[in-house]
């Protein structure tokens, strides 16, 4: 059990990397052209916009599954 969690992480993980590649040819030609300062504030911007929705969805779904366990812990009682 609890290795199913790094291994979904994992796998989330690679699955998503063929999705870096498909951002629009604008968009990535602007920021190529940008320099390496650049690079790296566009880097950080978009992991600054990426956590939070994570986190949140994240927690969420821990306490959805913590409720469901409990929920059906207490109607086996």
């Amino acid at each position: 059990m609890k290795l199913r969690v790094p291994i979904l992480v994992l796998a989330l993980l690679v699955s998503a990397t063929p999705a870096f590649s498909q951002s629009c040819s604008m968009c990535y030609s602007t920021a190529k052209a940008t320099s390496a300062a650049g690079q790296r504030a566009i880097s950080r911007g978009v992991a600054v916009l990426l956590i939070p929705p994570l986190g949140f969805m994240t927690f969420g779904i821990a306490f959805a599954f913590r409720y469901g366990r409990k929920r059906d812990l207490d109607q086996n009682r």
